[in-house]
């Protein structure tokens, strides 16, 4: 019987852009309408500057997902199709390149040059891309993917202090925004730590630390400015 394993490196793509997208959403929104109430805002104008705020971060984290992955798909690319032609000008020259990958690796130099030759019978490029250039089918660039994960994350977690603000009565929107937030940020800061295999405590205060900053800040800012309108 066959014995699969899950690693949690199989997550890894998908886990970086969910939780940044997710983070980001939280973080600026929260902030954005802490501020924009700081300043005295009236109700419809600060979740208007709210709603304002999840499409343009949304918009923003797919743009600019999309072209860093992109970059490395390009670079992949280019990487594969040189390595494609060297299998084809000098494919002796590969196969010791490959051996000697190996050999570095622990294997003796004939066990080497007998996995290098049956590696490459198989399907020499694939063979080149995973041990040569280190590409796999985990680590494979999708710009797409990498661009819907961070939009739908970064609105996921927008919508969490939008509603509470809309939610709310009035007199209490304020703390309930920061305190739903910060929660939020903790259990989000946990949550990717225990699926990457990560302390989740020094996680989740790392992440709510840095977004309670971000949220004093702004606040500070919107009440400045506030009152000296």
């Amino acid at each position: 019987m066959r014995h699969s394993e899950s690693h949690r490196t199989q997550h890894v793509g998908w886990l970086r852009a969910a939780v940044l997208g997710a983070d980001d959403g939280i973080v600026s929104t929260a902030s954005l309408v802490l501020g924009v109430a700081a300043a005295e805002a009236t109700r419809g104008s600060v979740l208007t500057a709210g709603l304002a705020g999840l499409v343009a971060g949304a918009m923003s984290m797919a743009a600019g997902e999309y072209v860093s992955v992109s970059s490395q798909a390009d670079v992949e690319r280019a990487d594969l199709a040189r390595e494609r032609a060297e299998l084809a000008a000098d494919g002796e020259h590969e196969h010791d390149e490959l051996a000697n990958i190996y050999v570095a690796r622990g294997l003796t130099p004939t066990l080497a040059h007998e996995v290098a030759t049956q590696l490459m019978a198989h399907d020499a490029l694939a063979a080149h891309a995973r041990d040569e250039l280190g590409i796999t089918e985990v680590s494979t660039a999708r710009p797409v993917q990498a661009a819907l994960s961070s939009a739908a994350a970064f609105a996921a977690g927008a919508a969490l202090p939008l509603g509470v603000f809309a939610l709310v009565p009035p007199t209490a929107a304020l703390a309930a925004v920061a305190s739903a937030s910060l929660l939020a940020l903790a259990a989000l800061g946990a949550t990717g730590a225990w699926v990457g295999g990560a302390p989740a405590v020094r996680a989740a205060a790392r992440v709510t630390l840095w977004g309670a900053l971000a949220m004093a800040a702004t606040a500070g800012v919107g009440a400045l400015f506030g009152a000296a309108a």
